[in-house]
């Protein structure tokens, strides 16, 4: 197994990159080959430094950097040599077997959409958020920012591809699906909601159990909820917002600390054939380790492979 590592991606790179690999290889019995993509002259000392194992790492000088502000695909066109576009390059020939970065997103987006193919017949790929839930279990919520607009077989296509991950990644097992909407009631909500809701209920590779609300969001109602992008990147970011409002007023509890990014590392882009985590731009050690292990999962887990086999059916 080979990971793929943008070491000069993020507010904190490369260090935090570094310390979050020595803690994954620490943390891992059998840990993958990680392909560390970024400026050489910057991570070897820092490899060193941390006693980093050589055997552990391969090392792939990429000079350029993309900024965090710049313009995504005019970047990723002028900077061939970057880390980001080096990583790209190496997923899509098959050299790494999933490809991670805390660096400039819309890049990892425009990378994975265009340096992969999507799985045959999925119309948009998607990302999702995890949603600690009042319990202590773990939902999962999607899109939530990479298709603002959406038809209701997009819609319907991310119940399939939310389900697949929460039974396969979270260990959900035959996960409940929900509709976002403004009302529990057949019927409710606007023009997509209203026509996504009889695709979800025909649909019989999913678990489809009605619309939620948003006071639904944080209970355990749904394991999988739907929405378009805007919508669920408010919730995301209000969601975010907690975590940061508690740990400002130094509020202290285990529900609100699961709020922490950092505990789950990034989030995948589901709906392309390989594994690619965007990870947060001010990710510390630990959201680095995470990404890592999730990385892993997803290939142990044959997740794609079995993403390729349900929109196959589909078909």
């Amino acid at each position: 197994m080979k990971i793929g590592l943008d070491m000069m991606g993020g507010d904190f790179a490369p260090l935090e990159a570094v310390k979050g690999l020595q803690l994954y290889l620490s943390e891992t019995d059998s840990p993958a080959n990680i392909f560390l993509f970024g400026d050489e002259e910057q991570i070897n000392p820092l490899l060193q430094e941390y006693s980093i194992p050589a055997e552990a790492v391969t090392v792939v000088h990429a000079p350029q950097v993309i900024g965090m502000h710049e313009h995504p695909t005019k970047a990723l066109k002028e900077k061939q040599q970057s880390s980001i576009a080096v990583g790209f390059y190496y997923l899509a020939k098959g050299m790494v077997d999933a490809f991670i970065s805390a660096g400039n997103t819309g890049a990892m987006l425009v990378g994975a959409l265009y340096s992969l193919k999507s799985i045959e017949g999925v119309l948009r790929p998607t990302i999702s958020t995890i949603i600690p839930k009042e319990d202590g279990k773990t939902g999962l919520l999607l899109d939530v920012g990479l298709n603002a607009d959406c038809k209701p077989e997009n819609l319907n296509q991310f119940a399939l591809l939310g389900s697949l991950y929460a039974q396969h990644i979270l260990g959900i097992d035959n996960p409940r699906v929900g509709l976002i909407n403004i009302g529990e009631e057949e019927g409710k909500g606007n023009i997509l909601a209203q026509a996504t809701y009889p695709l979800l209920k025909d649909n019989d590779q999913i678990n489809f159990i009605g619309n939620v609300e948003g006071r639904d969001v944080l209970v355990d109602k749904a394991d999988v909820m739907v929405c378009e992008g805007f919508t669920g990147n408010i919730i995301l970011k209000l969601a975010e917002s907690l975590y940061e409002i508690t740990h400002r007023k130094t509020i202290e509890h285990e529900y609100f600390d699961r709020f922490n990014f950092e505990n789950y590392g990034g989030t995948p882009v589901l709906g392309i054939n390989k594994p690619v985590i965007i990870g947060h731009g001010i990710s510390h050690s630990r959201s680095f380790k995470n990404m890592l292990k999730l990385s892993a999962k997803m290939i142990n887990s044959d997740l794609m492979q079995r993403m390729q086999a349900s929109f196959g059916e589909v078909k």
